[in-house]
Formats: structure tokens, sequence, C-alpha cells
């Protein structure tokens, strides 16, 4: 079954001819709605989606109503695909995954956006790192400063208990123990049971 899905992005814009070319294509079913493609939110295309069965055909007049970016189509082809059904394009004859050619051309989409995907994740940790080397931290801010942690180790020096010190800090006590660098009870306890075997 042809199954024709029309979208344009506000309600002023009329679908008349993306509901005339569908029609002429054969579909027997069009689903349509009038909201960005941007949007996450497509009940229509979701609905299309949930009733495509095996050996159905999603039409679309063109690539550009189905998906706004290569990533979203590819993933909604993804999703069209694990139906066991095909998608073509009015409008684009290349974009046919119902004909090898179409699904060579999806690949080698999915492919080019694998690599982009790729460089960014390079070009994101050669940045990272150029980052850290000018001393940026990456993170959580931490919770005691300097100056508190050199007050709280006098505190703790002059006798005052490790909960008490947090308490005077407002931390909690496991916080305190990883700003000076010790275990706490319950760490060091099971450390020691560890160490036991």
């Amino acid at each position: 079954m042809l199954i024709g899905y029309a979208r344009v992005s506000t309600d002023d814009q009329n679908l008349g001819l993306q509901r005339a070319a569908l029609g002429e294509a054969g579909c027997a079913r069009i689903y349509e709605e009038k909201v960005s493609g941007a949007s996450r939110n497509r009940p229509e295309l979701a609905r299309l989606l949930d009733h495509l069965r095996g050996g159905d055909v999603v039409v679309v007049h063109r690539l550009d109503r189905l998906a706004r970016s290569t990533r979203d189509l590819l993933d909604i082809a993804e999703l069209i695909s694990e139906a066991d059904a095909g998608l073509r394009s009015l409008s684009e004859p290349w974009a046919d995954t119902t004909s090898p050619a179409g699904r060579m051309v999806l690949t080698v989409f999915a492919g080019i956006a694998e690599f982009e995907r790729a460089l960014i994740h390079q070009r994101t940790g050669a940045g990272r790192a150029a980052a850290r080397a000018r001393g940026v931290r990456f993170g959580r801010p931490p919770k005691l400063t300097a100056e508190q942690v050199i007050v709280a180790r006098r505190l703790i020096d002059e006798g005052t208990a490790v909960r008490e010190t947090a308490r005077i800090l407002n931390v909690h006590a496991a916080t305190l123990y990883r700003a000076l660098g010790t275990a706490g009870p319950d760490e060091a306890l099971g450390r020691l049971r560890r160490a036991r075997g």
C-alpha cells in the first residue's frame, strides 16, 4: 500500500499541492499535518509510522516535507525500514528505498552523517584537551573552596569531629572526606574488608 505524508509549517500554508501529487501517485491514505518540520512533536507522522506494515511504501512530495536534516531523515528512514516498508520521494527520484539505487544513496547519506558525527566528536575532544591545557575545569564546581578545606583541616587538627566540621561548613561528611583526600569511615571499613578477602 502506498501511504502519503504531507506537511506544511504553518496554518496559513496550503496542503493542496502535496495532497494532489500524492493522490495522483496512488496513495491509498494520506497523513497530513500543519507543524514545523523542526518540531519533535509530529503526531500524524508518529501515527503513520505506527500503522506501517511490511510492503507499505511511505510517499512524500519532497524529502523536506518529511525531515529537516539528514540525521532526521536517516532516523525516520530507519524506522520505516524496521517496519519492512519503503520510502519514496516524488520530487527526488533517487530517494526511493524500494530500489537498489535508492537504498545505496541512503546508505551513502548514512555514511556521510556518521563521518560528520565522528569529525564533531574529534573536534570536541581536541577542544576539551586544549581547554584543559589552559586550566579550564569541566564538571561541577567543587563544594568546598581551597580556603574552606584549610579551615576544615585546622578544625579537625584542633579536635573537632569530621561530621561536626562538615555541619559547620554545610556539606555532607563524605564531601569533606573527599576534599581532604582521606577515606571516610564507611569507605575505610570497606577497604579493610576487601583487603581481608
